[in-house]
């Protein structure tokens, strides 16, 4: 069931019991992860730090710690799965799940003693009504059964039978009515062959609809780190760090293009206004901030990653933006770049150094004059709204920045640790205690940035993204460089994700354009897997839903394909090296 006052509800729930947090790998679980531990150590709350990256990790440590606890918290993972039906608990146990995928599973829905929902029920969750999904067979067995008449006089057998025959005429009626409701109310699965040519799920046999199916489709409400950062407003107790932590939340989900540049700007717009309260100063002596203070501000800034702690030069190439609009991976785009560095009157010299040792005269005017070329070479979303955040007069980072570092935290391709242990890392990284790793995560975030668009270079160069007719397909092979860090999910996604916008502004066919994308990467050369991501076509369109979960999941059951659907993005899985070619016909049937 869906939470409706977070504080009452859960908070002083959670306030005198220990609880376990199980808390999925990703940025804005991360961010929303220290809300709660800041808010519990204020409250001298006892709780235990579980973190998971899939399914099989969730359901492990669920059987390890079930017997010592009551009350669970699940951050970023559950609300799209019949929680209770994969971890099969006890009856008095209670689980609060805040998490952002969508959609929402209705056995979770309408739980109201085991599930309880922290999300925002102002976003678009299309939860079908009870009466549309479940029906009580039982009932209508009774009534529709063939039972004799009592009466003894023909008249009243007769009177009778005209009875039950409307009567069962009625409930027929009432059932096709449901029925339709109930294929209506599927709306993941209607959606899912309008967009992708999917067939419908059958309804007419079933009693019980699931709808919200496991697979069916994916997408992202309002971001985890938010609903906790509200909670901590509504107690008065937000601090900055935790309204710092809130928008990195947010930048995460805007990075990986998974909202919409409409939600994207309204909850910026919100965090603008808890953002003036918190740094609002009089420039007296009173309220005269001190030198190594935490200062968070709102700004226009550019369109560039890593640009300030990188050279500018270098974050040119390798940002998606710029780097899929000039074509870089190509001679002429190189020419267009040094025209465009021409256009702004930059030296190369300027350009190619760290962005920190460049003339202060031309980091004056920079943004402005990167803003003006841009737009003349067709540019015009060069700066973005953003927030920055201030350590004393030495450290600033963009919110991006932060997201790109605590992002290669979390997937280090270095063997030195296992997973829990670069969670940790990257977790420690949002702390203003701990910036050597922030600044450690920003080194290696260059590298995946670099790593990235190499990739991107050597895929278009050499034709590995091939159009199979509903969808454009491309595979890293073994041996390919970075191949180890391609392999993990989120890294994947980022490459899948700026080599089809890449693709879309190299191809000249129309069609191509418009076509989703599914990449492959080497997972494990022993074991012979590999890691496959769908991602929806790079349109211009508010709609981010992407439908390749449930298409993969039929594809693998109709070919017997060896698949391991483990993360909690369905649209990524694991597949055997040897059953890819069938797999892929299967999904070319399945969507043509």
């Amino acid at each position: 069931m869906f939470v409706s006052d977070f504080r009452k509800e859960f908070y002083e729930v959670v306030q005198s019991q220990r609880v376990l947090l199980f808390v999925a790998s990703d940025v804005d679980a991360l961010c929303a992860c220290k809300i709660l531990q800041a808010l519990f150590q204020c409250d001298h709350v006892q709780y235990t730090l579980v973190p998971v990256a899939g399914w099989q990790e969730l359901e492990t440590a669920f059987l390890e710690h079930k017997a010592q606890f009551r009350y669970f918290i699940l951050i970023n993972c559950g609300a799209n799965v019949d929680l209770l039906d994969i971890l099969q608990p006890d009856e008095d146990t209670i689980f609060f799940v805040c998490d952002t995928h969508r959609p929402v599973n209705v056995v979770n829905v309408y739980n109201d003693t085991q599930i309880k929902l922290l999300i925002k029920q102002d976003d678009d969750l299309e939860v079908p009504a009870y009466d549309d999904i479940f029906r009580d067979d039982e009932e209508d067995e009774e009534h529709l059964g063939n039972d004799k008449p009592s009466g003894s006089e023909p008249s009243e057998k007769r009177t009778r039978l005209e009875e039950e025959i409307v009567e069962q005429t009625r409930r027929r009626r009432q059932r096709r009515e449901w029925e339709a409701r109930s294929s209506r109310s599927d709306h993941v699965t209607t959606a899912l062959g309008k967009s992708s040519g999917l067939p419908p799920g059958p309804t007419s046999d079933r009693t019980a609809s699931p709808c919200g199916l496991p697979r069916t489709c994916h997408l992202l409400g309002t971001m985890s780190a938010m609903v906790m950062f509200d909670l901590a407003w509504m107690m008065s107790k937000d601090l900055n760090d935790m309204l710092w932590w809130a928008i990195v939340g947010l930048t995460d989900q805007w990075v990986q293009d998974k909202i919409t540049q409409m939600k994207y700007v309204t909850d910026v717009g919100i965090l603008q206004r808890h953002v003036s309260r918190h740094n609002h100063r009089n420039e007296d002596e009173e309220n005269t901030l001190s030198v190594d203070c935490t200062r968070v501000s709102f700004e226009y800034d550019l369109r560039l990653a890593l640009y300030q702690h990188w050279s500018l030069h270098d974050s040119l190439c390798n940002t998606s933006y710029t780097a899929a609009r000039f074509k870089l991976w190509s001679v002429h785009g190189q020419k267009r770049l040094q025209e465009f560095l021409a256009d702004m009157g930059l030296p190369l010299k300027q350009v190619k150094q760290k962005f920190q040792s460049m003339d202060i005269s031309l980091k004056e005017n920079l943004r402005e004059m990167i803003e003006e070329s841009a737009t003349k070479f067709g540019m015009k979303d060069m700066r973005v709204q953003t927030f920055s955040i201030h350590f004393g007069f030495k450290h600033k980072f963009l919110a991006s920045d932060v997201v790109f570092a605590t992002m290669s935290l979390l997937e280090n391709p270095e063997k030195d640790g296992s997973g829990t242990d670069h969670f940790i890392q990257a977790l420690d990284s949002l702390s203003r205690s701990n910036l050597d790793k922030l600044y450690l995560g920003l080194e290696l975030a260059k590298k995946q940035l670099r790593a990235t668009q190499q990739t991107i270079a050597s895929c278009l160069c050499t034709n590995l993204v091939i159009s199979q007719g509903p969808f454009l397909y491309c595979s890293l092979t073994e041996g390919t460089p970075d191949a180890a860090l391609f392999s993990k999910p989120v890294s994947l996604n980022l490459l899948s994700r700026h080599l089809l916008k890449s693709f879309v502004y190299s191809t000249k066919n129309r069609r191509c354009k418009l076509l989703p994308l599914v990449m492959a990467a080497p997972l494990n050369a022993e074991q012979g897997t590999v890691t496959m991501v769908g991602i929806p076509p790079e349109t211009d369109s508010s709609d981010r839903k992407n439908f390749f979960g449930r298409a993969f999941e039929k594809a693998a059951a109709s070919t017997s394909s060896r698949t391991l659907h483990n993360h909690f993005d369905f649209s990524v899985m694991e597949l055997k090296a040897e059953d890819r070619s069938k797999f892929l016909d299967a999904l070319v049937s399945l969507l043509s």
